[in-house]
């Protein structure tokens, strides 16, 4: 890639959103006394961008880049094969007493699938696929409404 930062983000704000129920997901889990992260292989310096003009405000730990005239130069979290070892983050969570739920939609959530108590996968995409085709007990999700209902439903 040869784009600037600021091409970059200008290109992403006009062609890619945050599900619109994240935001409300968000305030609704700190309520509850739940910490939300974003987890990703993806690129800090566009993802923390996108989901400021969603209104979120949550610790992203993702790879990172730098925007080289030349071509981006990729800084990974790690040398797992996809540059952020998802499953090893999720684990320390569960090693620090905390029940760790994951969202997730595509291949670099496979593991982490595995190391989560709970895991939500969004339907149509690979991870939903992985999921079943492994036995993996996940809940399917189109939106963050959707876990929302599942993990804050009122107790009867």
């Amino acid at each position: 890639m040869r784009l600037s930062r600021p091409e970059t983000l200008a290109f992403l704000e006009s062609h890619a959103r945050i599900d619109p129920t994240f935001a409300p997901f968000v305030r609704t889990a700190r309520a509850r006394g739940a910490s939300v992260a974003v987890v990703s292989a993806g690129i800090r310096a566009v993802i923390g961008p996108a989901l400021e003009r969603a209104g979120v405000d949550v610790p992203v730990f993702a790879n990172d880049v730098d925007f080289d005239p030349g071509g981006w130069a990729m800084r990974f979290v790690d040398d797992s094969p996809l540059g952020h070892d998802k499953a090893a983050r999720v684990a320390a969570a569960r090693s620090a007493g905390s029940r760790t739920v994951y969202a997730g939609d595509g291949i670099s959530d496979f593991e982490a699938a595995h190391a989560a108590d709970a895991v939500f996968a969004k339907r149509g995409r690979a991870l939903e696929r992985y999921c079943r085709e492994r036995g993996v007990p996940f809940t399917p999700f189109s939106s963050f409404d959707e876990i929302a209902a599942v993990l804050f439903a009122p107790e009867t």
